[in-house]
């Protein structure tokens, strides 16, 4: 049975601008923290995997003198964990509003691959709490419920290390002949292909100028038949899905031959 495994934050809604950058400066403000990160800053902290590792990148001593935060190690972990809290809560409550609409062809191809029997997946890094709230508002609760999540800290190394993705192969009981991945961003990318899964990139709001190679297929989203079109970005597994992206075209994307052992 086939895995397909979905990256949360741009690949199952654009999350990140209009998300987790407004609950980040929604936490500083509370926290009454010295910072506010503008969208150009937000894109350099992209390039970390995890959102406490985001916030323990702010820990520079003047930053940590300025914001009166202990000096300990201890204390200062303990201060990340109580912000990366208050801002999963506020991001949870964005996503419940609706302020977070799922990207094209999510919903379509999740319904088709459930319908053939597909394993489904999430791997991200996200708090696993945000990725289920994305989940469930973004397929709904029975297709949802079809998902295991892989998410948060259940590994110590983030993206782009393979380790979320190499935890996905061996929970899932799958190889890597018999899974895709879908991701958005360079460092999902090189983490999935670390782990040797051939990978489906549809770039968001954050990623559409990163370097994509390995990827088996870039597009500019999944698309849908009777709404927003896809483009083709680069498809050297051969695989043009024609205005959309089918659930045939993932499947071709698998049994097409690996890059890496052809080279």
């Amino acid at each position: 049975m086939p895995a397909l495994i979905f990256d949360c934050d741009g690949v199952l809604a654009d999350t990140e601008r209009d998300g987790h950058l407004p609950a980040f400066n929604a936490t500083f403000a509370e926290f009454g923290l010295p910072v506010h990160w503008s969208e150009e800053d937000y894109a350099g902290k992209l390039l970390i995997g995890g959102g406490k590792e985001r916030l323990t990148s702010l820990l520079t001593p003047e930053f940590v003198q300025a914001a009166g935060l202990p000096v300990d190690p201890a204390g200062q972990q303990e201060a990340v964990a109580s912000w990366h809290r208050r801002k999963t809560q506020i991001y949870t409550d964005l996503v419940a509003s609706g302020a977070l609409p799922a990207r094209p062809g999510i919903a379509r191809i999740v319904a088709d691959a459930a319908a053939d029997g597909w394993l489904l997946a999430v791997a991200s890094t996200s708090a696993e709490a945000s990725v289920r709230a994305v989940l469930l508002y973004t397929v709904g609760e029975m297709l949802a419920a079809r998902f295991q999540v892989f998410a948060g800290d259940i590994v110590a190394a983030k993206k782009p290390a393979p380790d979320i993705y190499t935890y996905a192969l061996e929970h899932l009981g799958v190889t890597t002949d018999e899974a895709v991945v879908i991701e958005d961003s360079s460092n999902g990318l090189r983490a999935a292909r670390a782990a040797r899964l051939r990978t489906v990139v549809t770039v968001s709001s954050y990623t559409a100028d990163e370097d994509f190679a390995g990827a088996a297929l870039v597009v500019t989203s999944l698309g849908e038949p009777h709404g927003v079109s896809t483009s083709v970005l680069r498809s050297p597994a051969g695989v043009v899905p024609r205005g959309f992206v089918t659930l045939d075209d993932v499947l071709s994307v698998l049994r097409s031959p690996d890059p890496e052992e052809e080279s």
